[in-house]
């Protein structure tokens, strides 16, 4: 019980998605996408040459 709402809103929207006619700025995509990018955009987990690939900080509480 208590589902009914909110199925009936993930059907709403789910249906306005599906449905709607969304205008799509390929100008601005294109200007995003053009950009280099900031270190900001750059979130890579690369290990770096002192890095140990196997050490995620957790092997002290494994057994």
């Amino acid at each position: 019980m208590g589902r009914g709402r909110a199925k009936a809103k993930q059907t709403k929207v789910a249906r306005e998605l599906k449905y709607s006619s969304l205008e799509t700025d390929f100008d601005a995509l294109q200007r995003e996408l053009s950009v280099g990018g900031s270190s900001a955009d750059n979130h890579e987990d690369k290990p770096t040459d002192g890095d140990d690939p196997d050490k995620d900080g957790y092997d002290e509480y494994r057994r």
